[in-house]
């Protein structure tokens, strides 16, 4: 993965702010042959297939009139999904009350794999209730973070409560 340069992202956040889309995150996936840039957009109540598609066209003609990539890449506008990747400290705040499961590159407080309700977060650090307890962890040390969306059974057909 490499980093996306600053004035794409410029690029992109003001054509999407138009569109009243909110620019949720960019990265350019693969530098061998065909790049990928993949470009996730969001909006309250979520974005929809037709619109993502609608998106995805609009984006591409401004990359056709930008002419800033030089090799073959390909364009991908998705949404942030029910598990959504957490990279960015917005993202954590976005994310606030949800189930999270944190990953980090050394122990903390003895573990390397942190499951739990995500309390709280700034741009430095932020703190995950895991079994009760809250535990404290820099955005620097986060190897990879995900919401969690779990299912919930559906009442039986016919059944009342009880």
């Amino acid at each position: 993965m490499s980093r996306v340069p600053e004035d794409l992202w410029e690029l992109f956040y003001g054509y999407l702010q138009a569109e009243g889309l909110e620019l949720d995150d960019l990265e350019m996936v693969g530098q061998d042959r065909v790049a990928l840039l993949r470009v996730v957009v969001d909006m309250e109540g979520g974005v929809g297939v037709d619109r993502l598609a609608e998106t995805s066209r609009g984006l591409a003609r401004l990359l056709d009139e930008d002419n800033r990539f030089q090799k073959s890449y390909t364009l991908e506008v998705t949404s942030p999904g029910l598990e959504r990747k957490l990279r960015r400290p917005e993202h954590y705040a976005k994310s606030i009350g949800r189930e999270v499961v944190v990953k980090t590159h050394q122990e903390i407080e003895g573990e390397r794999a942190h499951r739990g309700t995500l309390e709280s977060a700034d741009e430095v650090a932020c703190v995950i209730a895991v079994d009760g307890i809250d535990r404290k962890i820099p955005l620097s040390a986060i190897a990879s973070a995900r919401t969690v969306f779990r299912w919930e059974p559906a009442a039986k057909p016919g059944a009342k409560g009880r």
